[in-house]
């Protein structure tokens, strides 16, 4: 298994345009939000157990999962949201650990998971956490703005999620999002340079 940091924050800190930035300096992305959509597309692989549980209801016209919809359904009633996980999360963890298995070509395996924290699954298979970091009203109107969400909308998937307290007391490394953009590459530059030494000496430890 190749080195791996464990990449998480909050909705809209912008772990996707770290991700970018890190995959432009050699990092392997997986990415397990760009899992759960393949595996939701039409005809993916969660979708007959989708269709099945909830039926044609959370469809799209193209057969793809119907994510407003579901996302509505599962803040109404808790229990679709529990079988939903059911047939979703270990569909992508297998798919997210295959990807990392796969990345040996790169120095070391950026797995982005939103929920990071509160998965003790993932905890275990990354040899750092970090987190993404910006305050509560940027990443308010960020989802806004790319999502057309309402405020209230937001805040409520942030209600789902651990707070920015207790995200930044489990990391092992901050990227702070608030700035422009060349102190945020300044950042991921410095980190990108640690992770590839620790790699290089897990990969030595592991040898002898």
């Amino acid at each position: 298994m190749s080195f791996v940091v464990g990449l998480t924050g909050g909705i809209g800190s912008g772990k996707t345009t770290v991700a970018n930035l890190f995959a432009e300096l050699g990092a392997a992305i997986v990415d397990t939000d760009v899992i759960a959509h393949d595996l939701t597309a039409a005809h993916g692989a969660a979708m007959p157990d989708i269709i099945q549980a909830f039926g044609e209801g959370v469809l799209q016209a193209d057969g793809s999962l119907d994510r407003a919809a579901m996302r509505r359904l599962c803040f109404s009633d808790l229990s679709a949201r529990k079988r939903l996980e059911a047939i979703l999360h270990p569909m992508i963890r297998s798919e997210a650990v295959a990807h990392c298995q796969r990345a040996d070509y790169a120095p070391y395996v950026l797995l982005v998971v939103p929920l990071l924290i509160e998965s003790g699954v993932y905890r275990e298979r990354v040899n750092r956490i970090l987190v993404v970091d910006c305050d509560e009203r940027q990443q308010v109107s960020r989802v806004m703005e790319r999502s057309g969400l309402g405020a209230e909308e937001v805040r409520d998937i942030m209600a789902t999620q651990i707070s920015r307290t207790e995200r930044l007391a489990a990391a092992n490394d901050v990227v702070t999002n608030t700035g422009a953009p060349d102190e945020l590459q300044a950042q991921i530059l410095t980190l990108h340079r640690r992770y590839v030494e620790m790699a290089r000496a897990a990969a030595i430890q592991a040898n002898t």
